[in-house]
């Protein structure tokens, strides 16, 4: 009998010897739903398995799309950078953390005693933790004393931003909780594909549909989300701001305005309503390549109905008119009286993971935490204060991303630390930019991959991943969510907060400086927020673990933050929000017999922004591992272009090749390409550098190009 219960008692041990199991809480790194999840790690005798299960929360309702199910692949490749490297006679070396604290000290020491504070550049991304994020700022200001910061986040939200602030006082991505979509009898969907960009959200318009609800999809092209909707206005590229226009002077003239809210809660509309008047419906129709009935359509549709939302994202705000469009939308909004109700509000589809959070706490050139503006005098007393600084020595307003790389392409910038992000893929006219780039006399990365970016530095610090950083981010509707850490960090990486402090001690500046963890640094972002419009200081680490998220603005520890914005005024000093005549704005770049098609560029399902991350999931990357142009059947016949051959797209900037995808999904005067890669695919080498003159968007959305055979034939 004792026997038995040894080889039992053997055979358990043996078995737990083969597997154990732990499980990470933890939330997905990449778009802005920000959905919770579990990673269950089983380990055996050599061995491991990763598993992700959805976690129940308010944002996903317990959804989890692909790219989260599988985004433990990247945290755990073989090809992390695992060490400060540092390039010498063109190849990386191994150095150590010592070393490499040395170089980037005595680099930009030197560059900044030659040409200046400003001969210095930070550029940051829409993806860090608030923490890292406000540290980010900080480090410009304080340690490097540069005005020069910006981050990818420009070429994401800038648009809807500005058109916020102006038109309501505030930026926050939603105005309304997402419950408030089941409340909604008629929504728009503006130049956003959920189905592919946002996917667990899809469930609150599938159910608002179900409930009733009228769904206008804008795109010029089928996909997914258009697929759900009752009416599809396939809008030529770079035409938004003109629909908008036509749907408004319909609203107007058939008298499905809401008078009573016009008048108590908006300011410029007598300006608007003889704007509209001067225009003509089918000269709208005509050039935004939308019939007029359908027009009229949308517009009685959204004017009748009782309760509606206008939801805009990238296909509208990445125009050269981008600001301006997104005015439009809100005009829309606000002319019915669709603001401050259940069910009735604006969202701004934010595409990065921190997309909210990124611009609310300084690395944006014109902002200090809390949604401060630098050149306000008040604003720049507080956060010195808060810092420990003068006033005075706080840098002024620097400039956006894109421009940026111009004055690094002029040699004005001539080193750049960069953090988080991939502008060698992400920016416009990208081989404007590499050339740029190649002219720095150094080039820091800090970046868990060897990105086309971080190929060109002359030092890469490792930096952890989601999987091992601890910290907040801000998801789209302004809930703030806590991520835990859930494993060490792999080699000698480190967090980015622990590289910046550590940088910062390099260059002197220790004393300001001084954390041992990211609840350390969010106590201090808590302060520098108070007050500010994105207001923080109710916020802890305590309290978003009790109650897994909290809305900004939060400004009481022991109240909740503020989940419907604007239900009795806005946030301009009169309390009413601004009404605005949006004239007709065509794409900066028209076609022509050379470049015959526009060009319109987006996301894929399957990969995330430049793909640095996503294409290191092999589950991820086998699904979608090149990129691709779609293209009408009628057009590639035109043009001899066969399916899913090898093409050259051009632009008067550069070319790529991709290969062909023909589509009856996409208008005939225009073709699509994915964002997602790099190399000969990237489509920025081809996109247009031209800026937004307001928010300083670049009009990614559209371009002209020329398409042909890569082997033309007989």
């Amino acid at each position: 009998m004792r026997l038995q219960e040894d080889n039992a008692i053997n055979e358990t041990c043996a078995a737990q010897a083969l597997e154990q199991e732990r499980v990470m809480d933890t939330q997905c790194p990449f778009c802005s739903v920000q959905c919770k999840k579990l990673v269950v790690e089983q380990t055996g005798d050599g061995w491991a398995t990763y598993t992700a299960v959805p976690k129940p929360n308010a944002a996903s309702e317990g959804r989890l799309c692909t790219k989260g199910m599988h985004a433990h692949q990247h945290a755990l490749a073989s090809d992390r950078i695992l060490h400060p490297m540092a390039k010498v006679d063109g190849e990386f070396v191994r150095i150590s953390w010592e070393e490499a604290h040395r170089l980037v000290a005595s680099k930009l020491t030197a560059i900044q005693r030659t040409y200046g504070d400003d001969a210095i550049g930070v550029y940051g991304g829409g993806s860090l933790t608030n923490e890292s994020a406000y540290l980010l700022g900080k480090f410009a200001r304080v340690a490097l004393r540069s005005r020069y910061i910006d981050y990818n986040g420009r070429f994401c939200m800038s648009a809807a931003a500005s058109a916020g602030n102006k038109a309501f006082g505030m930026d926050r991505g939603l105005t309304n909780p997402l419950s408030d979509i089941a409340h909604a009898r008629c929504i728009i969907l503006a130049g956003t594909n959920i189905a592919e960009c946002q996917p667990t959200l899809m469930p609150y318009f599938t159910q608002a549909k179900e409930d009733g609800a009228f769904i206008i999809a804008i795109d010029p092209r089928r996909t997914g989300t258009t697929e759900l909707a009752n009416l599809h206005l396939n809008v030529k590229p770079g035409m938004d701001a003109a629909l908008a226009s036509g749907m408004l002077k319909v609203i107007v003239e058939q008298g499905y305005t809401d008078h009573a809210f016009i008048e108590a809660r908006t300011k410029g509309f007598n300006e608007l309503k003889e704007h509209l008047a001067a225009m003509d419906l089918e000269q709208i129709a005509e050039i935004t390549g939308v019939p007029a009935g359908l027009i009229r359509q949308a517009a009685e549709a959204f004017g009748k109905a009782s309760t509606g939302m206008v939801f805009t994202a990238r296909g509208v705000e990445q125009q050269t008119d981008g600001y301006l469009a997104v005015r439009n939308f809100l005009n829309l909004a606000l002319v019915t009286g669709k603001m401050g109700r259940e069910g009735s509000g604006y969202g701004a589809i934010t595409g990065q993971g921190n997309g909210q959070g990124g611009r609310e706490h300084g690395q944006k050139a014109d902002q200090l935490p809390g949604y401060r503006s630098i050149d306000n005098e008040a604003d720049r007393a507080y956060i010195a204060g808060v810092w420990g600084i003068d006033a005075g020595d706080l840098p002024g307003k620097g400039v956006s991303a894109y421009e940026m790389m111009e004055k690094i392409h002029a040699e004005e910038i001539r080193a750049l630390f960069v953090m988080g992000s991939n502008p060698v893929v992400s920016n416009p006219n990208a081989d404007f930019v590499e050339e740029g780039l190649r002219k720095l006399e150094f080039l820091v990365v800090s970046d868990m991959f060897l990105s086309e970016t971080a190929r060109m530095a002359d030092l890469i610090l490792p930096t952890t991943s989601y999987l091992e950083n601890e910290g907040t981010l801000t998801n789209l509707e302004g809930r703030v969510l806590l991520r835990e850490a859930n494993r060490p960090a792999p080699g000698e990486a480190k967090h980015d907060w622990q590289i910046l402090g550590e940088v910062a001690a390099r260059l002197g500046k220790a004393a300001y400086f001084p954390y041992k963890s990211a609840e350390q640094i969010f106590e201090e972002l808590r302060i520098a927020s108070r007050g500010g419009i994105a207001d923080y200081y109710g916020i802890t680490y305590e309290r978003l673990r009790r109650e897994e998220g909290v809305y900004w603005p939060c400004p009481d520890p022991v109240r909740p933050g503020e989940k419907r914005l604007f239900e009795r005024s806005f946030a301009h000093p009169d309390g009413k929000a601004e009404l605005i005549a949006v004239p007709h704005h065509f794409p900066d770049e028209q076609v022509s017999e050379a470049y015959p098609l526009q060009l319109t560029t987006g996301r894929v399902l399957t990969h995330y922004l430049t793909g640095v991350q996503t294409r290191r999931s092999h589950s991820l990357a086998a699904r979608q591992f090149e990129s691709y142009l779609e293209i009408h059947p009628a057009t590639a016949k035109k043009h001899r272009i066969e399916d899913a051959v090898l093409i050259r797209l051009e632009s008067r900037r550069g070319s790529i090749v991709v290969r062909s995808k023909l589509t009856a999904d996409i208008r005939e005067d225009t073709v699509f390409v994915p964002m997602h890669w790099g190399g000969i695919q990237n489509v920025n080498k081809v996109t247009n550098e031209a800026l937004d003159p307001t928010c300083k968007m670049p009009g990614f959305k559209v371009c002209a190009v020329q398409v042909r055979p890569l082997i033309e034939s007989d």
